[in-house]
């Protein structure tokens, strides 16, 4: 049992270290996202933008806000974390006499793997009927997502999204710095797959060393219909389940030409698609 003393320390202290280090996450990746999507927009991005429309500052009001409650919600839980840790509840370990290198690297590979399984999983069930209008309805308001649509979640949904993490530490024992690499990661593909321009280096044919990892247009595709590609970081689950958008493919290939198009001198733009046409 923990004692009284441990609950108000940590609340002192570990506490707002946790909030600024959630907030940090989302602030910094969102913004450094936003920043480079700004400075290259004439000689990169412009080519790449995936949607003809723009979110408006309104959306923007509304995703800020929105993760700004699950970024609360991840402290919580983050802190909840600790207090299971000093209780014995939990097995994080800082040092790696406890269990080597090998164990680190692979113990984190299993963990994103997994959790693509989960997101894909409760992602697609949040979208039932009787599930979507409580859990997934605010995160769907971004029709044209941006870098800071990543945690514009519904409190329900930030709380299944984070769960995750202690059901998989109290099943696998992890190193700390694994957990922050994890949430690190998870965070920089959450930004950079509601981008609203191809961050990734596509070519416009499926390609069998990177094929396997979903794009910018990927996740932007399910923004526009709701009904298809429900993968987070990788493709695995949608081309096992049949429900890879249709033109997940071919959307791809027009972002590849427009961005060899725009580097050719003399070559008109093509634009893009308009939102929601499929």
């Amino acid at each position: 049992m923990i004692s009284l003393d441990t609950v108000l320390h940590g609340l002192t202290t570990v506490l707002p270290h946790v909030l600024m280090l959630e907030g940090g996450r989302y602030v910094v990746t969102a913004g450094l996202v936003s920043l480079a999507t700004w400075i290259f927009w004439r000689s990169w991005f412009r080519a790449r933008k995936i949607q003809s429309r723009s979110a408006t500052a309104s959306d923007y009001r509304r995703e800020v806000l929105a993760s700004a409650r699950t970024v609360l919600i991840f402290t919580l839980t983050g802190f909840s974390m600790y207090l299971a840790v000093r209780s014995g509840w939990l097995r994080v370990y800082k040092d790696f006499s406890v269990q080597g290198p090998v164990y680190f690297a692979v113990t984190l590979a299993l963990m994103i793997a997994a959790h693509d399984a989960y997101f894909y999983w409760t992602h697609r069930a949040m979208h039932h009927p009787r599930l979507f209008r409580a859990f997934h309805w605010t995160h769907h308001k971004s029709r044209t997502p941006t870098p800071w649509t990543a945690y514009a979640f519904d409190a329900p949904e930030a709380i299944v999204m984070v769960a995750f993490v202690p059901i998989w530490a109290a099943i696998v024992p992890m190193h700390d710095t694994a957990l922050y690499i994890f949430m690190t990661w998870q965070i920089a593909r959450n930004v950079i797959g509601h981008a609203g321009v191809e961050f990734s280096p596509v070519s416009g044919r499926r390609s069998r060393l990177w094929g396997w990892l979903n794009t910018t247009t990927h996740h932007d595709l399910h923004h526009q219909s709701g009904r298809t590609n429900y993968g987070l970081y990788f493709s695995w689950w949608d081309r096992w389940m049949a429900t890879e958008h249709p033109d997940y493919q071919a959307r791809v290939a027009e972002v590849a030409e427009r961005s060899r198009a725009a580097r050719k001198p003399g070559t008109p733009f093509s634009p893009m698609r308009p939102a929601g046409e499929s």
